[in-house]
């Protein structure tokens, strides 16, 4: 089966109908429109109303991302939309620390899709419980400019590890592989395409993105080259005929016939 995993994802501040208007019009898998970091908070009242207005029509390309549940704006946000987001691709939680705020979350949006963002040291130590707190998880993530700030990382270096964490309690949780963070450069679109390709290297599947500029890019970067496929390719064919070493020597064992058919997957997806 194809893998439907989006590959790009693009942010728009909820307050700005234009921009999420432009958004939705172009090439991103899935837009974010975001009520909490995109959005100063004399105007969460009107990124809200904008936001019920939005969604009074289906909008399965959507994904909301809340304020922080944990604050009146975020329980304000859980109040005005809950009834509202079952025509959408989800709910983005931010700055998630415990499973038991995914569980409320779940609670007043039932069937939803719901995406917790680890975001600080105590969410990360707890990613696999956020991961599994409920059925209603359908993909984890980390907020990378705030778990900076709460490590006192100034260098992608010291990101590393919690980066790893974080495929790691995906993979671990039966959760699609998650996307990156956003790159927040948006004029350097090589450095992006490089960072896209460390992350692949990592575990992740596709990236936010804050800049429609950045989607082609993304997308570009975490579809399989054309040699990938055609080595995926010959993997599954030598599996299926029998062989277990290729002409260049490599075995044909399980683990490796099972990462050439998730190439495939990722190519038709």
């Amino acid at each position: 089966m194809p893998s439907n995993q989006p590959l790009t994802w693009l942010y728009a501040p909820a307050d700005r109908p234009d921009r999420v208007a432009k958004a939705l019009a172009g090439e991103a898998d899935v837009v974010i429109v975001d009520l909490e970091d995109a959005v100063a908070s004399e105007n969460k009242g009107a990124a809200r109303a904008e936001t019920v207005a939005l969604l009074a029509t289906p909008q399965p390309r959507v994904e909301i991302r809340l304020n922080d549940v944990r604050t009146p704006y975020g329980q304000a946000d859980l109040h005005a939309l809950a009834s509202l987001l079952s025509g959408t691709a989800g709910v983005r939680i931010p700055k998630v620390e415990s499973a038991e705020e995914v569980r409320q979350v779940a609670e007043a949006v039932p069937g939803v899709p719901l995406r917790p963002l680890v975001e600080s040291a105590l969410g990360l130590e707890r990613a696999y419980e956020i991961a599994t707190a409920c059925e209603a998880v359908a993909g984890v993530g980390l907020g990378e400019a705030d778990l900076r700030a709460d490590l006192g990382i100034g260098d992608d270096a010291g990101l590393a590890w919690a980066r790893s964490r974080i495929v790691v309690a995906a993979r671990a949780a039966g959760l699609p592989a998650p996307a990156q963070s956003v790159y927040t450069n948006v004029r350097d679109l090589d450095g992006l395409a490089a960072s896209c390709a460390e992350g692949r290297a990592l575990g992740f599947r596709g990236r936010a993105a804050i800049h429609p500029l950045q989607v082609p890019v993304i997308a570009a970067a975490y579809r399989p080259s054309q040699d990938e496929i055609v080595a995926a390719v010959g993997v599954v064919a030598a599996a299926d005929q029998g062989a277990v070493a290729l002409a260049d020597g490599r075995f044909v064992d399980e683990a490796v016939v099972r990462q050439a058919r998730r190439v495939l997957d990722a190519a038709e997806g």
